[in-house]
Order: C-alpha cells, then structure tokens, then sequence
C-alpha cells in the first residue's frame, strides 16, 4: 500500500469540485422540505459504498450490461438537466412517490446527486491515473464532508435565509445546467464518433 498525499489531496479535490457538495445545498435544503428529514448517515455511507464498488467494478458493470462509459455519462447529463430545470424554474419535476426521507436520502440525493454520473465517470478516469488505496481515502474524505453539510444544511439555511437560499439555488441551477450540458456534449461527441 503506497500512501501518496499530493495524489489524495488531487484525488479528493477533483472529486469535491465534481461532486459539488457546497452547490448541492438549495437541493438538499429543497429536498429536507418535501419529505421532512433527510437522513444524512444513511445518504452519505450509500454515496460512498457507490462509488467505492464503482471504482472496483464500473467498467465491468457497465461493459457486462452492455453500456459504455460515455452513454452512462449522458444519461446523467438529463437527471442532472431536469434538477438543474427545477431549480432554475422553480417548478417540480421529480415526483416523491411517498413522503419518504429513507427514499429521498438514497434517490435523489445519495444517487445520482452524490454519487452521480460525473464523480462515477470521473472515479474512472481517476483510477487510470492514482492508485486505488489514494482515490479510496480521497472518496472517504468527501464523504465525510458530505455528511458535515448534510447534518448542518438546516443551520446554513438559517444562515442565508429565505433569499439567500433562492438567489443560491438559481445560481447553482444554471451552474447545474452548464455541468449537464458540458457532459452531455463531451460524450455525445464520443457516441457519434
């Protein structure tokens, strides 16, 4: 086991900004207020076994089911499109089939909006670059990130207060949208090459 602190701290950083965590609060906080309570353990420790297993098992997985990495890819460029709509819009799209905070802590938020197409795809790339036990620790400590901010998202709404929370949401929405488009376009260039 070789320990590399440039490649974990290059590792978590690429997965931090991917993930995006900080840009995901108008979700969370938008999430919390359709069912009530999310379960910030239970959405964190499911996000990382995600992308753990994918890290090991994501091209075998896709390859065996017979979908490359690019088509995975712009499948979640439309879930990331329609909640970046929402956001944007501020209409609803995605209909909670039961006021759930056990489903609402797997899907939406701890798949695909933690471990969603980009930081599954970016793990990939990742692992052709760093060694596995660097991205692992990498993982653990965005993981551990996720759950601070999904256990304090009610004190950050306090904090930024009614407005603050909308002006964010919008500002991430477009954000949202410009990252689904961005992996949308760079896989479809590769489908249809």
């Amino acid at each position: 086991m070789q320990l590399n602190f440039k490649e974990i701290f290059t590792a978590f950083m690429v997965l931090f900004a991917v993930i995006d965590i900080i840009g995901n609060i108008p979700i969370i906080i938008d999430l919390r207020k359709k069912v009530g309570h999310i379960q910030s353990e239970k959405a964190s420790i499911i996000a990382g076994v995600i992308m753990v297993v994918f890290l090991f098992l994501g091209k075998s997985i896709l390859n065996l089911i017979g979908i490359d990495v690019n088509s995975f890819a712009v499948a979640g460029a439309f879930i990331l499109f329609f909640i970046a709509l929402e956001m944007i819009l501020g209409i609803t799209l995605y209909k909670q089939e039961e006021n759930n905070a056990m489903t609402a802590s797997i899907f939406p938020l701890a798949f695909p909006l933690i471990a969603g197409p980009g930081s599954l795809t970016t793990l990939l790339s990742l692992r052709a670059e760093f060694r596995v036990e660097n991205i692992i620790i990498a993982i653990i400590l965005n993981v551990a990130f996720i759950f601070i901010v999904l256990k304090t998202s009610a004190k950050i709404e306090r904090f930024l207060g009614l407005n603050g929370i909308n002006i964010i949401r919008k500002i991430f929405g477009v954000i949202l949208l410009a990252i689904a488009v961005k992996l949308f376009a760079q896989n479809i260039k590769v489908l249809f090459n």
